[in-house]
């Protein structure tokens, strides 16, 4: 509480990567809290300088600028990926900066990491200041109720398929390929839903391994069978989009066992401080379209290939008419939770399910072993699964079993037919 005042004070703290809709959720907190009749303080920088005992990077919001912000891509906060569990110290000047600014009231804005982030303020303030998290990425990967979208993952979608449509247009129009790795790191939500809505040839996931082994040899093969299924066709052009998270579940070990060397081609690895494998600094779409392009040599096809990452383009841009709602209605029920008797029993991961708010108590939502939510991954069984990869371009078992299509397929390389069916066997799908 402001003593000067005598009213009760709510922070905002936007943590993680960015994402359309968060200054959406910064809108609607203030304006509830400050209808409430709270003063609202906006943290700079997430968690940044809280951790070093800083007070003064912060400010009073007012209704004037909680209005103009509302429907602006980016955030007015800024925000970074600084975690302040990581050390006894560093919380324990977190705490003391909010006990020092009167934090009466938590509303933290992120994925996983900052949703333990607001998990642990709540612990250890012991009941003195209430939080409420309200999940955020455009990865769609936070185990919220199914089918209820994380905020700004319909707005990501919407961009990277029009990107996508634009490359597929420009591959028709120029006859080549374009390999698109698209940010999702831990699931393949973003992925599969641009290529879904762009219509493309492939998409290639890591649910759809189904916690296999999945190798660089396998995905390139995939990618390099789709390639001589659109030339059968007549067509020498077409896009792949790959989520960025294949290079996770190749791994340290698969990467590395192209030798240091070649792998250095392409970058680093390098792991930030929650122990994530920092996929920006390995340029993988290079390294498919190069493995990719070995292929096409090795069987004496001509093609152009051309590789494009996006992510970035996507996470700041203005959220479109879903966010915007949305991200209003999660705002207002944040700041409903913490005037609820439930706050003062538990803090919680604020959602919308059934037209209707919901608390989901951090105890129930994170994961003890790792301190972090539980990825919610895409359902490889379900009917929208089944009819995205039902119209990809894919050789199939029926492809393979069939000896006309074999024939017309091998004719493309310098395969025998036997040779083809055995090369293509292990990236077949029903």
């Amino acid at each position: 509480m402001n003593e000067a005042t005598g009213k009760k004070r709510l922070g905002i703290i936007v943590g993680g990567g960015p994402a359309p809709g968060i200054n959406g959720v910064i809108s609607a907190v203030s304006l509830e809290a400050l209808n409430q009749g709270w003063e609202v303080i906006g943290f700079q920088e997430g968690f940044r300088h809280l951790v070093r005992g800083d007070t003064t990077q912060n400010r009073l919001m007012t209704v004037e600028e909680a209005e103009s912000v509302a429907l602006k891509g980016g955030s007015c906060l800024s925000t970074a990926r600084v975690n302040p569990a990581k050390s006894p110290e560093d919380m324990a000047r977190v705490l003391a900066a909010f006990k020092t600014l009167g934090i009466d009231y938590l509303v933290t804005i992120g994925g996983d990491d900052t949703a333990f982030s607001g998990s642990r303020v709540y612990k250890e303030a012991k009941g003195a200041i209430r939080v409420a998290h309200v999940p955020k990425t455009i990865d769609n990967d936070l185990p919220l109720p199914p089918s209820v979208p994380t905020f700004g993952y319909e707005t990501a979608r919407q961009i990277g398929a029009d990107i996508v449509k634009n490359l597929a247009e420009d591959a028709r129009t120029s006859r080549r390929w374009f390999l698109v790795v698209s940010m999702g790191r831990a699931a393949g939500h973003l992925a599969l839903g641009i290529a879904k809505a762009a219509t493309s040839e492939i998409a290639i996931i890591p649910e759809e391994f189904r916690n296999g082994e999945v190798s660089l040899d396998l995905i390139c093969d995939t990618i390099f069978g789709s390639i001589l299924k659109n030339l059968s066709r007549g067509r020498n052009y077409g896009v792949a989009v790959l989520a960025e998270g294949l290079v996770e579940s190749i791994g340290e070990k698969g990467l590395l066992a192209m030798g240091e060397a070649e792998l250095g081609k392409y970058g680093n690895i390098v792991r930030d401080e929650h122990g994530h494998l920092r996929i920006a600094e390995i340029d993988f779409g290079r390294m498919i379209k190069d493995q990719v392009a070995k292929r096409l040599k090795a069987q004496g096809i001509s093609l152009t290939l051309t590789e494009k990452t996006i992510g970035y383009e996507l996470r700041c841009a203005d959220p479109v008419a879903f966010d915007a709602e949305y991200t209003r209605d999660l705002g207002n029920a944040a700041v409903r939770f913490l005037t609820s008797e439930e706050s003062t029993k538990y803090g919680a991961i604020i959602c919308l399910a059934n037209g209707k708010s919901q608390a989901l108590e951090f105890e129930s939502m994170i994961v003890p072993a790792t301190g972090r939510l539980q990825n919610r991954r895409v359902d490889v069984d379900s009917e929208a699964f089944h009819v995205a990869t039902r119209y990809m371009t894919r050789i199939t078992r029926a492809d393979l079993g069939c000896e006309a299509t074999v024939t017309k397929l091998a004719a493309l390389t310098k395969l025998a037919p036997a040779e083809f069916k055995n090369r293509f066997d292990s990236v077949t799908t029903s």
